[in-house]
């Protein structure tokens, strides 16, 4: 089985990341930082964060489902907010998104907040909504289950040190897991935690038996050159012992994204 985790970047490296994720050969493909705008909307928009701009590929959403076509297809917004675009605003939709192979039945799942509520109006403040998703998938090929989470880590004015709100963030994200994931069987976690090596939150996810294969095998970050900040970790891949890994890469070329893909390979 093959898993990709990424932060999508609201489809900036658009022309790259498409055809990326169509030959990926990823039978679950993790994203965050994904676009929704239900209805005819310009392809691009504008973002504005004070002096941060970006420009915003407004259905990212369904063009990777397109390019996915043996995936089912799943988003899970987080908040709704206004994006500019050259006839005035539209309302767009941000989250996470989930695409799995349709050989692979999802035999439980569960969405929840793992830092605020749902923001229907706006994007709101830093440090703003976000929430996770956790499957458990059953390979017929293999005749075993195995659990999947990912998320979209929260972003705090500070930086990505460890505080309160990330602590009440990761035992949010402990009971989903909970939630889902029977126990005595593989589990994967991954995604923009959006905090440091060695923050408190890989103590929590210990508790599971998981281990970070980013830190764990060497990787010096998991930021491409397109980011700009020194800090280089973001993204992590954490596997349970009984996750046999049969290959882990955090793919530095092509660049689909100031993050790199992290690619695991798994029997």
């Amino acid at each position: 089985m093959r898993i990709l985790s990424l932060n999508a970047w609201g489809g900036q490296q658009h022309a790259e990341l498409l055809p990326f994720l169509a030959r990926s050969g990823a039978d679950v493909v993790c994203l965050q930082e994904v676009l929704r705008a239900p209805g005819r909307t310009p392809d691009w928009l504008l973002y504005r964060d004070g002096s941060v701009e970006l420009q915003q590929r407004s259905n990212l959403f369904e063009e990777i489902a397109a390019v996915l076509p043996d995936h089912d297809a799943a988003f899970f917004p987080t908040s709704r907010g206004d994006l500019i675009g050259s006839d005035g605003p539209v309302g767009v939709e941000f989250g996470i998104a989930t695409y799995v192979r349709r050989s692979l039945p999802i035999i439980g799942q569960a969405v929840a907040f793992v830092h605020g509520s749902f923001s229907p109006a706006s994007f709101g403040h830093h440090p703003r909504p976000r929430n996770a998703h956790c499957l458990r998938l059953f390979d017929y090929a293999a005749d075993h289950a195995v659990t999947i989470a990912h998320l979209h880590g929260l972003r705090t004015e500070d930086g990505k040190g460890d505080n309160a709100e990330r602590d009440a963030q990761a035992a949010a994200l402990a009971r989903l897991i909970r939630s889902v994931w029977p126990g005595g069987e593989r589990l994967v976690v991954c995604g923009d935690l959006n905090v440091l090596p060695g923050g408190r939150i890989f103590q929590v996810l210990g508790e599971f038996g998981l281990t970070d294969l980013v830190t764990s095998r060497g990787f010096a970050g998991t930021r491409t050159s397109l980011y700009r900040k020194p800090e280089r970790f973001a993204d992590y891949m954490l596997v349970t012992p009984d996750v046999r890994v049969l290959g882990f890469d955090v793919v530095r070329q092509p660049e689909v994204s100031d993050h790199c893909p992290l690619l695991l390979d798994f029997a």
